[in-house]
């Protein structure tokens, strides 16, 4: 049985419908769906304000790698680009931890790091996250830390720039 947290986001389109498709897509599998955030965007391009929402699938058929690739797959359907680095997108699907039994999933290859190198400095991953979860950890620099802990460590006016809107995913 494998367990993962993922975070989603879109800021192009029915950015909705783009965070609903991985809830649709990813059908019996979800467990949880964190409220919707808005957020302004990360990492300095200029662009739209993102829909974010966090949410925990499991399954015992599927590993961390095909949880990834489970992603992708919802991302090229929502017609996602890659054009430029933290730029405007239809659809994000990121892995932020993955659980093969009771065992945590450590990667470190170009095609996937967990836990996700930059979850704790993102307020956009733990705001939802910790609405879903007030109790989880993420991992960082090898050892579990309280996601309150993490938040915390923020700066507030990043923590407030994450506003939980009127809009809720279905499932």
């Amino acid at each position: 049985m494998s367990r993962v947290v993922l975070s989603i986001g879109s800021n192009v389109g029915d950015r909705l419908a783009h965070l609903q498709s991985v809830v649709d897509g990813l059908g019996s599998a979800v467990r949880a769906v964190s409220p919707v955030y808005e957020t302004p965007p990360w990492g300095g391009v200029e662009q739209g304000p993102f829909l974010n929402a966090v949410l925990i699938a499991e399954s015992p058929e599927i590993d961390a790698r095909a949880w990834l690739h489970r992603g992708q797959t919802l991302e090229r359907a929502a017609q996602r680009v890659r054009e430029q680095h933290w730029g405007p997108r239809t659809l994000d699907v990121d892995v932020i931890t993955c659980l093969e039994g009771v065992t945590q999933v450590f990667s470190d290859d170009d095609e996937l790091r967990l836990p996700h190198p930059y979850a704790h400095q993102r307020a956009f991953v733990l705001v939802p996250w910790f609405a879903l979860e007030p109790a989880a950890t993420l991992t960082v620099d090898g050892m579990a830390r309280p996601l309150e802990e993490l938040l915390a460590a923020l700066p507030a006016d990043e923590r407030a720039g994450v506003q939980r809107i009127d809009m809720l995913l279905e499932t």
